[in-house]
């Protein structure tokens, strides 16, 4: 008996870990259809900005903002963005894995690594494996453009500063509920992308500066780096409500199954003990016969 009470104690257990991992994952669905919302809204201004921008930047000398100064590669930042929360499966782990590997490459470029947490997962996995510059936790459970531009602010006047000469931004990108993309960015200084993708002939058309060259990618430029920011916390809270939703949903598969062979378990041990309670009566009423 005692051990048809532990299984059954343990089917109560697994049946109550089920209804949790249910409702969480109910949860994110209805999270992740916000979030996903924002990350569509997000993704054509961004997109526009960058374009712009890019355009703009190409044409012009790397002297004429400090944010678009190349100078020599000493001191890098990389952004990270994870989540404060767990339970989302390899979301954290992942990214915070490829962030460790991506530091380390880059030791042997720079002679400064540092690392500024957006989230507490990724502070948690790397203060013991890189140097931590800053962390900023409680930002992402609903994030804000004020909270991107504080921060991006922050890390263009350590630019500015010269407190780094390089800026990466590693963020996973939303794809699907099953699929998010480990994506690094070179957030500054702000380059133009290779050319690949344009035609040798391409007309380049020359622009009019009102009221000044420096006025406009003096506006401009912050602008970039605080829709960037923004929409990686977006991408982010996006991905890992969808993370969560699939690790959630395949707990609950789990739990049904671990559920339907500990009640086969508790079936057969109490057809056992029922056999060896009707042989106990049995082998007593024969032996009083005898």
């Amino acid at each position: 008996m005692a051990n048809l009470k532990a299984i059954k104690k343990r089917i109560v257990s697994v049946k109550n870990t089920r209804q949790i991992t249910k409702a969480m994952k109910m949860v994110s669905a209805a999270k992740l259809r916000r979030a996903q919302e924002n990350v569509v809204a997000a993704r054509p201004y961004a997109k526009k900005v960058d374009e712009v921008l890019q355009r703009l930047a190409r044409q012009q000398d790397a002297d004429c903002h400090p944010l678009l100064e190349v100078r020599e590669r000493k001191k890098a930042l990389i952004i990270l963005v994870t989540s404060d929360r767990g339970l989302c499966g390899g979301f954290n782990a992942n990214i915070s894995k490829a962030t460790d590997r991506f530091a380390k490459e880059k030791k042997a470029e720079f002679s400064e690594v540092s690392i500024l947490c957006v989230g507490r997962k990724g502070y948690e996995f790397l203060k013991s494996r890189q140097q931590i510059h800053k962390t900023y936790t409680g930002v992402l459970s609903a994030p804000s453009y004020q909270t991107a531009a504080n921060i991006a602010h922050e890390v263009i006047d350590g630019y500015v500063a010269e407190e780094y000469d390089v800026v990466y931004l590693i963020y996973n990108a939303f794809r699907s509920v099953m699929s998010q993309d480990i994506t690094i960015q070179q957030l500054l200084p702000v380059t133009p992308p290779a050319a690949a993708n344009e035609a040798v002939d391409e007309y380049v058309p020359e622009y009019i500066y009102e009221p000044s060259k420096g006025e406009l990618l003096g506006e401009l430029l912050p602008k970039y780096v605080e829709v960037s920011m923004f929409k990686s916390m977006l991408e982010s809270v996006a991905s890992e409500h969808g993370a969560r939703m699939t690790a959630m949903d395949s707990a609950s598969k789990n739990a049904s199954e671990m559920i339907g062979r500990l009640t086969l378990q508790y079936n057969r041990a109490r057809q056992a003990a029922i056999t060896t309670e009707l042989m106990e009566i049995i082998s007593g009423a024969e032996s009083i016969k005898g």
